[in-house]
């Protein structure tokens, strides 16, 4: 047997800042179709196209991407409790 492969390609991805996850779950989308729905509500296909296209810099962009992971991972009924 082999020794444990102990690489940084093995560890746990960071936890979200509960900040941003209060964020997501109370603030609206600034600006687009979307705009005034709050984040956690936007239709997940909306946010699979921020993440083909591109999230936007700054906050609302790594919010987003917290967003998309949230979405994909059907992890939307906890952060829904933060409302």
């Amino acid at each position: 047997m082999g020794a444990m492969n102990t690489s940084p390609e093995n560890t746990f991805p960071a936890l979200p800042n509960p900040e941003d996850l209060k964020s997501i779950a109370n603030m609206p989308m600034p600006f687009g179709k979307y705009k005034g729905t709050l984040l956690i509500d936007l239709p997940e296909p909306y946010v699979v196209w921020f993440k083909r296209q591109g999230f936007p810099k700054g906050k609302l962009g790594n919010l987003l991407e917290t967003l998309y992971e949230i979405k994909v991972n059907g992890l939307e009924p906890l952060v829904r409790k933060l409302k």
